[in-house]
């Protein structure tokens, strides 16, 4: 399977900061060390444009973060401080999910080892995203491919509000958010369709209800794509998830989300959302899951 990743995709932030920044080289050394990719798998982004960006974001937003003229109310809103590093990091992460976007419809599955910011907005970003890839990256394919609808499986244990408010009556992209009721954002968008989950939900309450509502969003959505934000903030432990899984129960889920795409002969495209174990190295590990159950099936 064809991936993005860039050593870029690393930014420095200040010690101790809550955001695991590591992860992203220590899952692209995970992958490489178990042979779930080769070298040769790995496609390098560049930044993603200017152009490109403003398909979604507005002009005023993007300046400020060129220009590292944020105010520190949008800093503490992104909760990331800025930095010229923190900038290029989310521009290359979005054109890493551009790539992987195209990928998967020719390879039929793809990832960027990056992304799924999806609590970023036009005008601002939110919840460690700055950038907003997934719609970005919608709006880039649907102006350069025949690809018509686009379903995202937002599978974060924090609703993808950014994406929710984004595509807000937009027919050509059907959002779909399982997460946590009582977590952040404290004030929900309205997704096409949300399921909202109990604090401390274990693996089969959980996983009857991904298979309860997959049958139906395919249903409305009729996808020619599917973008999954296979966010591994819903494993017991972490942080700021509050749900109480195994990693036998990410596994099965994983598992479910890949079937209901290769069952459908619909592409599926793979991005990282959010990860909060009790170090980057564990959240590294757990985001490789994915990876391993697509090698199996």
């Amino acid at each position: 399977m064809r991936v993005c990743f860039a050593e870029g995709y690393f930014a420095p932030l200040p010690d101790g900061h809550r955001f695991p920044m590591g992860k992203f080289p220590a899952l692209h050394q995970i992958l490489l060390e178990e042979n779930l990719i080769s070298e040769s798998d790995v496609v390098t982004p560049q930044e993603a444009s200017r152009d490109d960006l403003s398909l979604v974001h507005d002009r005023v937003y993007l300046d400020d973060l060129v220009d590292g003229t944020l105010d520190r109310k949008s800093e503490r809103r992104m909760g990331l401080p800025w930095s010229a590093a923190l900038v290029r990091r989310s521009r290359l992460a979005t054109q890493g999910t551009i790539l992987a976007m195209q990928m998967s419809l020719e390879d039929g599955i793809s990832a960027n080892l990056a992304g799924g910011m999806h609590h970023g907005y036009p005008s601002y970003g939110e919840g460690f995203c700055v950038l907003n890839d997934v719609a970005v990256a919608v709006r880039c394919l649907q102006r350069d491919s025949p690809v018509s609808k686009v379903l995202l499986i937002d599978l974060d244990v924090h609703q993808g509000n950014g994406n929710a408010f984004i595509f807000d009556g937009d027919d050509s992209v059907f959002t779909f958010s399982m997460h946590g009721e009582k977590n952040f954002p404290f004030k929900k968008e309205a997704s096409d369709l949300d399921v909202p989950l109990a604090d401390e939900m274990e693996d089969g309450p959980y996983l009857d209800e991904l298979a309860r509502h997959l049958d139906t969003v395919y249903e409305l959505a009729q996808p020619d794509l599917v973008v999954y934000l296979g966010g591994v903030d819903v494993v017991s432990g972490d942080r700021f998830g509050r749900l109480s899984m195994t990693r036998k129960g990410l596994a099965a889920r994983e598992r479910t989300v890949l079937l209901s795409a290769r069952e459908r002969a619909v592409p599926i495209c793979i991005v990282l959302s959010g990860g909060y174990a009790s170090s980057y190295e564990e959240t590294a590990d757990l985001h490789a899951v994915v990876h391993r159950e697509a090698a199996r099936l």
